[in-house]
């Protein structure tokens, strides 16, 4: 895919444009919702506006990791690791990552500007550093 910016500054455009923010609030470590303050309306901006400005295919459930606490329960029920249910059905997030979904699920919404660009970067078929 060729753009003339990268993911990570493309996300985080997209970020400070729907959240109206600094673009350096949405560092890679920053919470989309708990310290971005997005809400579902916004969310859904977010994901149409990547799924535009970056060419791919976005699924909302998938990218905001909508369906996380029913993977985990399927994953219990069955007696799965919930490590590796989260890696089938994320696999745009790293291994470190998915440890420490695990370790904040309880805090509030867990999803990242990081995540965020792994999603597109996974996505467009590219590696972001």
């Amino acid at each position: 895919m060729n753009h003339p910016e990268s993911i990570t500054a493309a996300v985080v455009d997209i970020l400070a444009d729907i959240l109206d923010l600094d673009p350096s609030q949405a560092t890679p470590e920053a919470y989309v919702v708990r310290d971005l303050q997005a809400e579902s309306i916004d969310l859904l901006e977010i994901g149409v506006s990547m799924q535009h400005r970056l060419g791919i295919e976005v699924d909302d459930d998938t990218l905001f990791l909508k369906n996380m606490r029913k993977v985990l329960a399927r994953a219990a029920k069955s007696g799965a690791a919930p490590a590796e249910a989260l890696a089938a059905e994320y696999p745009h997030l790293e291994a470190g990552r998915i440890e420490e979904i695990l370790a904040d699920s309880g805090s509030g919404p867990v999803i990242k500007v990081r995540d965020l660009i792994a999603y597109a970067a996974d996505r467009a078929g590219e590696r972001e550093d």
